[in-house]
């Protein structure tokens, strides 16, 4: 059904479930169970973890601090007001803000009651609790982010290929046409990959670091040398000097792309290593824009191998 997420359906069971075994227990103001477990419900575990400390504490805070103002200055309209202006600071402060809308109806209910008694004090506490809990137990289940995030690395990897490709293509052929959509197609996946690599993370309250989101890290970081390489490959292609480590370049160009998903890039390196050699031992340019060009190809080698390192380090690690 349209708009019938994860976290729609498991607030629905919660808020129901909670409000069942608060009026199974003949407490008052039952339906705030619902509240608590529709407000603590968030995306991943840790955010319902942290959002459920903060809105319980919260509460705590203002169970006490309101149960005493009532008693000691009475149940008028100016105390309640007194006492919101007093707990948004304290909440302030103590970064308990998430929990205010539940401190404030918790306030309510004990001004409502036009008493602070123990029955009543423990009549919040047990709904506060049984919110908790059940926001708890239906937010536990969550769904596997795995095959999304892989779904993702391929098209990653894909998009990666093609921009790659698209260089040898250029450097071999100065006339062909691109307009370089991969490199903002293949940005925009790679923060969609990372959003859902952190939630995954985020389900895990055990796990604080994702294998994945360090692969998405290095994609970004080797998409930034291609957005600097796209300019060289540009002006080394709108030569018409014949340069034999221009043909060398688009030929190792085209490997890498046919290789993206390789987790072994030592062979890559090494004719990267052969290729700058056979740089230093050409002849001295003889004109100005043979210097240029010259330049340009060997710093298009440089940003190659850092292409390539920052894979090798990551598999390193």
């Amino acid at each position: 059904m349209v708009g019938l997420g994860y976290r729609t359906i498991k607030s629905a069971i919660g808020a129901g479930l909670a409000i069942w075994i608060a009026s199974l227990l003949n407490l008052e103001f039952a339906s705030f169970a619902a509240v608590i477990v529709i407000m603590c419900i968030e995306k991943t575990k840790k955010r319902t973890l942290h959002s459920i400390q903060k809105k319980f504490f919260a509460s705590l805070l203002a169970l006490i601090l309101g149960s005493i103002a009532f008693e000691l200055l009475g149940y008028q309209p100016i105390v309640l007001s007194i006492l919101i202006l007093m707990l948004v600071p304290i909440f302030i402060k103590g970064r308990l803000m998430d929990g205010f809308v539940t401190s404030i109806v918790v306030v309510l209910h004990i001004y409502t009651l036009k008493e602070a008694n123990l029955d009543i004090v423990l009549n919040e506490l047990y709904i506060i609790l049984i919110g908790i809990i059940i926001a708890l137990l239906v937010n536990s289940i969550m769904p596997s982010f795995k095959k999304d995030v892989e779904e993702y690395k391929t098209q990653i990897e894909n998009k990666f290929s093609v921009i790659l490709h698209e260089f040898a293509a250029f450097l071999k052929d100065s006339e062909r046409s691109w307009d370089g959509k991969e490199l903002v197609e293949v940005e925009t996946l790679i923060n969609q990959a990372k959003n859902i690599a952190i939630q995954d993370v985020e389900n895990h309250l055990l796990r604080k670091e994702s294998k994945d989101y360090y692969y998405l890290e290095m994609r970004d970081d080797q998409l930034k040398i291609l957005k600097r390489m796209v300019t060289i490959v540009g002006i080394v292609a709108s030569s018409n000097l014949h340069i034999k480590q221009r043909g060398m370049l688009a030929d190792f160009f085209l490997n890498i792309s046919q290789h993206v998903d390789s987790g072994d890039i030592t062979v890559a390196l090494e004719r990267l290593d052969d290729y700058e050699e056979s740089i230093r031992e050409t002849e001295l340019p003889q004109t100005r824009e043979e210097f240029e060009i010259r330049a340009n190809l060997f710093y298009l080698n440089f940003e190659i191998k850092n292409y390539l390192t920052i894979k090798k380090n990551i598999l390193r690690g």
